[in-house]
């Protein structure tokens, strides 16, 4: 890749925004001496628990730890067992699914629409057994998987609603006026990857959500186990938030509305101005619901127009190309056939979207696109 081409994603060009302050705050960490467990990790919790509208913020080691450690938190509370069933998007990165199998939990598989790439709200209510007890959403490539719907169903049905947030920081339901993150489920997970739209220097994770007992049970299983030190309640794991990465967070999380309404920017404009019979793009509804962490082209022809793409300096990425249900580690899934899910991983290729491109970048990209096929 040289130096002309726009690339998916410059995390370099994302840091030098706010490198002075990132600098500082880095540097007031390394003079505390304390990299653990202080200060720095305390205040972010306390800064996105606001930011997301609810009581409780447990920093851990990264997303799919902040799953995994809900999910553990609700069988030592009670609430499951090993063998009950958690309904999941087919549509999905594996971690949401490997959250569910750690803990000796049956994910059930539902198939996403065609037209949110969400999971079908329709589909859900038949995939609900007696050994039920959760459905998990999973707001992918930044868009709300949340509908009322999906909220309906978890009360009448007495399940518990988790969200997989890893995606989708800064999501705002447009009809509510409310940040997304926990305002209707029982518990979100979120993952701080540097690629995120919030993003630290390295791997970061939390829980967020209203319940106290939840909390502080996830909590204490993050820590070994231990709510008191030396006493062990669970059987917990080490799963951590390091001040740094912290720190890098509380900064960010001050840009996050700002950087997440660039990418809205730049998204509009290829809906708009991207005229091509070969590609389906994100749809003005899409649009009104996601906050594009990643902005998703799909296309019967998804190898060719990313070769296209490569040959004219663009870098993109396929999310993703082998669905879970196709992966060598879930091989008992193999016979299944989910049609919708097999054709968006066929043909879904990302292209860049974020805060760094320049508005000649963006108009580059959409020339390419617009002359793909000719």
């Amino acid at each position: 890749m040289d130096s002309t081409t726009i690339k998916y994603l410059d995390l370099k060009k994302v840091t030098e925004l706010h490198a002075e302050e990132i600098h500082e705050a880095v540097a007031r960490v390394i003079d505390s001496g304390w990299y653990l467990q202080g200060e720095a990790v305390a205040r972010f919790e306390e800064e996105y628990a606001h930011y997301c509208g609810v009581r409780h913020c447990i920093a851990c080691g990264n997303g799919l730890d902040a799953l995994t450690l809900i999910l553990r938190a609700y069988m030592e509370m009670g609430v499951m067992a090993e063998g009950d069933e958690v309904i999941v998007p087919a549509n999905t990165y594996i971690a949401s699914i490997l959250s569910i199998t750690e803990n000796g939990l049956v994910p059930v598989l539902v198939e996403p629409r065609q037209d949110t790439l969400q999971i079908d709200d329709a589909l859900i209510e038949q995939a609900i057994t007696p050994r039920t007890r959760a459905v998990m959403i999973v707001h992918l490539y930044g868009r709300m998987a949340y509908t009322e719907r999906i909220g309906d169903i978890c009360r009448r049905h007495g399940l518990k609603l988790v969200e997989d947030c890893a995606q989708s920081h800064g999501l705002v339901n447009e009809e509510r006026r409310t940040i997304l993150h926990s305002s209707f489920s029982s518990a979100s997970g979120h993952s701080f990857y540097p690629g995120k739209n919030l993003g630290a220097l390295g791997d970061a994770g939390a829980v967020t959500t209203d319940d106290n007992e939840l909390a502080a049970t996830v909590r204490a299983l993050a820590n070994y186990g231990s709510a008191r030190k030396y006493v062990f309640r669970y059987r917990g794991r080490n799963s951590r938030m390091d001040e740094i990465q912290a720190a890098v967070l509380s900064v960010r999380l001050r840009y996050l509305d700002k950087d997440n309404a660039e990418r809205r920017r730049i998204a509009l404009r290829y809906i708009e101005e991207v005229n091509n019979t070969l590609l389906t793009l994100p749809s003005h509804d899409y649009w009104r619901h996601s906050v594009f962490h990643i902005f998703p082209v799909l296309t019967p022809r998804r190898d060719m127009l990313q070769e296209y793409l490569k040959d004219n300096g663009v870098q993109t990425v396929i999310h993703y190309p082998i669905p879970p249900h196709h992966q060598q580690c879930y091989s008992q899934w193999s016979g299944l056939s989910l049609p919708v899910t097999e054709r968006i991983h066929r043909e879904e290729l990302s292209i860049p979207c974020n805060q760094v491109l320049t508005d000649n970048e963006v108009t580059t990209i959409i020339n390419i696109l617009n002359k793909f096929g000719e």
